[in-house]
């Protein structure tokens, strides 16, 4: 069995974002030499996020929407995590998309379903962060 592993780091300048990482996962697959098996992308930072879902502009702005109104940002003094910082609602958000997706590898391919794609979610930007890439497999 082959295992692969690499770090993927961002630096978002804005707050929030949602960054498509698949062709850097892709490349990773490549490199790895796995044709058959799991790759698990998972973000390494509890104010970021791994997650699949689709590429269009509408889904992205209704996720940004829907997340503020579960986890408003302001005011900063509604939350006890808050004393000192402003990124409780950060940690929620992130609850909120989840922590990491595990894909199959077929024939050497991420084995997605229609318009699958993966994304970083960054909840609390403007410093560098990382995403785990393990892939494992014959």
């Amino acid at each position: 069995m082959k295992s692969y592993r690499k770090e993927l780091w961002f630096e978002v300048p804005a707050r929030r974002a949602f960054v498509n990482i698949t062709p850097k996962v892709e490349e990773c697959l490549r490199k790895s030499g796995v044709k058959e098996g799991l790759v698990l992308v998972n973000a390494m930072h509890i104010t970021a996020s791994v997650f699949i879902n689709d590429d269009e502009s509408g889904l992205h702005h209704d996720f940004e929407a829907w997340l503020e109104k579960l986890a408003p940002h302001q005011p900063v003094s509604q939350y006890r995590h808050n004393v000192g910082e402003d990124n409780a609602d950060a940690h929620l958000k992130r609850q909120l998309m989840g922590r990491e997706v595990v894909v199959a590898v077929t024939e050497g391919k991420l084995d997605f379903g229609p318009w699958e794609q993966i994304f970083y979610g960054e909840f609390d930007g403007r410093r560098r962060k990382r995403v785990l890439v393990k892939i494992i497999g014959e």
